[in-house]
């Protein structure tokens, strides 16, 4: 087995275990009602599920999965034509032909 397809392996493990988790305290809340403790317990839970998608998404695997780079786009050095810039303001000067109020 490789080790990519492990740490695959291991990710979708520790994701049916949170979701193990999520079921056995819907149990417990309706038990013991929704008390602080069983919040807390809840909101833990729900940052491991969080947490567990970001490990997901920085993982190796996730990384080879996504190579579709962006397209890069050359900005040539050459100056701006000024006939683009012929009826803007400066700001914060306003226009070169009008006079400030």
């Amino acid at each position: 087995m490789s080790p990519q397809s492990s740490l695959s392996d291991d990710l979708t493990a520790a994701q049916r275990c949170l979701d193990e988790l999520t079921r056995t305290v819907d149990r417990l809340e309706r038990q013991v009602g929704t008390g602080l403790e069983i919040r807390r317990v809840r909101s833990d839970a729900e940052h491991l599920r969080e947490s567990l998608a970001l490990l997901r998404a920085s993982s190796p695997a996730a990384g080879a999965a996504s190579t579709v780079r962006p397209e890069m786009v050359t900005i040539p050095d050459k100056p701006y034509d000024h006939v683009l810039w012929s009826d803007v303001d400066d700001e914060g000067v306003g226009a070169k032909d009008r006079h400030a109020p």
